[in-house]
Parts: C-alpha cells; sequence; structure tokens
C-alpha cells in the first residue's frame, strides 16, 4: 500500500464520514486547521462520568480526502472508544508517518489505509487534523469537567 496516495478505500473512507453535525451539549470541543492546505476538522464529544470513554461524536470537516479518511475512521469508531486508544492511535499514526512505524492497530486499525502518506510530508499535517482535533476535543471536555 506504501506509495498509493488515493487508492480506492481511501476514497471511499472521505466519502462516508459517519456521525456528521452537532451535539445538543457537547462535553468538549475542538476546530483544527491545517496551516498547509487549509483543511478543517470540527470534533465534538460526549464523556463518560469517569471521563475515560467516548459516549458520542458528532463532526464536520471541510477537508482534503485524506483528512476525511482519517475523520472517518475516528468518527466510525470514537463511541466506546477508551480515551486512551484515541492517544494511542494519534502517537502511532504520527510515528507511522514521520518515523516509518507500523501502521496503528485495534480499534482504529482502518487507519494503516493512510499508510502511502508516509512518502508525501507535505500531506501529514491534513492527515493527522482529525486526530490532533479528537485529543483536543478530550482535553477540553476533561477541562470542562474539572472546572465544573
Amino acid at each position: 500500500m506504501s506509495g498509493d496516495l488515493y487508492h480506492n478505500r481511501v476514497l471511499e473512507l472521505s466519502a462516508e464520514i459517519p456521525n456528521i453535525g452537532h451535539l445538543d451539549s457537547p462535553d468538549g470541543k475542538s476546530h483544527k486547521v491545517s496551516r498547509v492546505c487549509g483543511s478543517e476538522i470540527w470534533v465534538e464529544l460526549n464523556l463518560s462520568d469517569n471521563l475515560e470513554t467516548i459516549t458520542d461524536v458528532a463532526v464536520t470537516s471541510k477537508a482534503c480526502a485524506l483528512g476525511a479518511a482519517t475523520l472517518s475512521v475516528f468518527s466510525e469508531h470514537a463511541v466506546g472508544a477508551h480515551v486512551d486508544e484515541v492517544y494511542e492511535a494519534r502517537d502511532t499514526m504520527k510515528a507511522m508517518l514521520k518515523e516509518n512505524g507500523p501502521p496503528p492497530t485495534g480499534r482504529f486499525w482502518e487507519l494503516r489505509h493512510l499508510e502511502g502518506v508516509r512518502e508525501y510530508p507535505q500531506r501529514h499535517m491534513s492527515t493527522m487534523l482529525a486526530l490532533e482535533a479528537a485529543v483536543a476535543a478530550i482535553e477540553d471536555a476533561r477541562a470542562n469537567r474539572e472546572a465544573a
């Protein structure tokens, strides 16, 4: 799959983003913009009472196919995910792109379809945008709950 940037599965994922919209009262939210291409991603989520599990998610995107594909994988599998799984997916994805590491496994395994992006450093930021937004939304939710 290496070197194949826009193969069929990436395009399918980018066209099938689940949970598009907004939550009535999100615990946390985030808006991230790629400085390179201008892609934008919004993530809203709710966390369990112990702040460890995502219980609801909504996303919005004005992103390229790569950013949209990452968002699709996150959004499809976010509900029920332990927050550590999201942090791990982000860190593994970053290592896959920048350090030739292995692709993510577990709940977010379909991020492996973006392995070809590693050969295009100018595309790394837009590909990581959804996971960075997800982590920021988790941190926002935790901060909001702790402040309440």
